[in-house]
């Protein structure tokens, strides 16, 4: 008499990554994972810098940072005015943290990882809070401290480009509610976002100091 023997636990079809309820981490691409590291260690880059330098000023306030080119590229001012410690310590420490763990999140991502739905949200949340962050810092450098910081500029176009390629990412992984429009169209358009932002802030740079750059 023929009996029929189940399969083996790890052979049964119902045991799959692609069962309905398999939580949802979405699809990464090569480029996306490098598009992480690049960003992340150019803030990262900008962070340690401007961090060195800040150190170097409380030693020695007379203490002039290299990026300090003329009375309004100087980072010496951006360092030495109150916004540059919201938080009670140098703002660069935090980019330092932050920008760490979006290089670490890249590589984890070209080694093969993959992140589940809540992970993809909380990073985006991170990035919303960058741009955020940058946008005031912004504010705050062209109209009340009257100087520019290159270092921190590079910081600001690393997080604006971050932000927006991970906000499509999630989009298009449908890990953000959003239109099918909008998907096809963060699909295939993401760049020209980080594009326009940044592209406003560069006008917003060139009207406010017109006359010293055309003198």
């Amino acid at each position: 008499m023929h009996t029929k023997t189940s399969l083996p636990e790890a052979r049964r079809p119902e045991v799959s990554l692609g069962r309905k309820d398999a939580p949802d981490r979405g699809e990464t691409s090569r480029a996306f994972a490098l598009l992480l590291v690049v960003t992340g260690a150019a803030g990262l880059l900008a962070a340690w810098v401007i961090t060195l330098d800040k150190f170097k000023l409380l030693e020695d306030p007379d203490f002039t940072p290299g990026c300090s080119l003329n009375p309004v590229v100087s980072c010496g001012n951006i360092m030495k005015s109150e916004q540059a410690s919201v938080f009670g310590f140098p703002n660069p420490m935090l980019g330092i943290a932050a920008y760490a763990v979006v290089i670490c999140i890249g590589m984890s991502l070209l080694g093969g990882a993959r992140f589940p739905r809540w992970y993809w949200l909380t990073l985006n949340a991170g990035t919303l809070f960058g741009v955020g962050f940058c946008t005031w810092l912004m504010y705050q450098s062209l109209y009340e401290i009257n100087s520019l910081c290159l270092w921190c500029s590079l910081a600001w176009v690393a997080t604006i480009t971050m932000f927006w390629y991970v906000t499509s990412h999630n989009i298009r992984n449908g890990l953000l509610p959003a239109p099918s429009g909008l998907r096809t169209f963060f699909g295939e358009f993401t760049w020209v976002f980080p594009v326009l932002h940044v592209g406003i802030i560069g006008m917003l740079i060139l009207t406010r100091w017109w006359d010293f750059w055309t003198s």
